[in-house]
């Protein structure tokens, strides 16, 4: 009796323990919460700054434009700006767009900022004479007659190209999306000392509010007049 009982007393403990082991073993294949991690307690994106992952590369797109109703933008392509690598290196880039839009007679239009001089403008991209030149901050739209003389050459959609990404290029765009025109970014054409004003730019113009609908991202070779 004393042997039978001590080895119901054994397959039970064994029972016990497989069935523990059998759980612990489901818990661990149970997928991961799918929930957001947000800042807790004091943290901010500060904090977090290190651990974002960067959003998926945007696709760029060919697109085909009116020329009758298309304005290239080129802003503030000034030689006291265009001293970075970047900035120099996308010289070449909108000179190149440039000289297919004069020959296909699009309407061109350049940018100064606040203080700038036509002199100023970098010698590869100099203006005719008959090429309106605006001069504001970063936003060339503001206190200037840039959507007057775009609405008077019946113009819906803007090219746009020059620097900063971040400062003229972004708000520019910005003013031209609320404005009701289509935007074109040529990503090539714009340009920023730094790497991530260039990709924060991008990235904004697509996921904006203000410019996602509008706005489309592509190069100069994917581009049909």
């Amino acid at each position: 009796m004393q042997y039978h009982l001590k080895t119901y007393r054994i397959i039970v403990i064994c029972l016990m323990f497989t069935m523990f082991l059998t759980g612990c073993a489901n818990k661990s294949l149970e997928p991961a919460s799918e929930e957001p991690v947000g800042p807790t307690g004091d943290q901010t994106i500060v904090d977090e700054w290190k651990t974002i992952v960067p959003p998926q590369v945007p696709e760029l797109k060919s697109v085909t434009v009116d020329a009758k109703t298309t304005a290239l933008l080129i802003l503030d392509m000034q030689t006291a700006i265009c001293k970075n690598p970047r900035t120099i290196a996308s010289i070449s880039k909108i000179n190149q767009l440039l000289s297919v839009a004069r020959g296909r007679g699009i309407f061109i239009v350049y940018s100064l900022t606040s203080a700038g001089k036509p002199s100023d403008i970098v010698p590869e991209l100099v203006p005719d004479s008959n090429d309106p030149i605006v001069k504001a901050s970063v936003d060339k739209f503001y206190n200037t007659d840039l959507n007057k003389i775009l609405h008077e050459h019946g113009i819906k959609t803007v090219i746009i190209t020059g620097t900063a990404a971040n400062g003229a290029v972004l708000h520019t765009a910005t003013g031209a999306a609320l404005r009701g025109y289509q935007v074109v970014i040529p990503v090539e054409g714009m340009s920023a000392a730094e790497p991530y004003a260039e990709q924060y730019t991008a990235w904004h113009m697509l996921h904006s509010p203000g410019t996602r609908n509008k706005v489309t991202l592509t190069k100069g070779n994917m581009m049909g007049f």
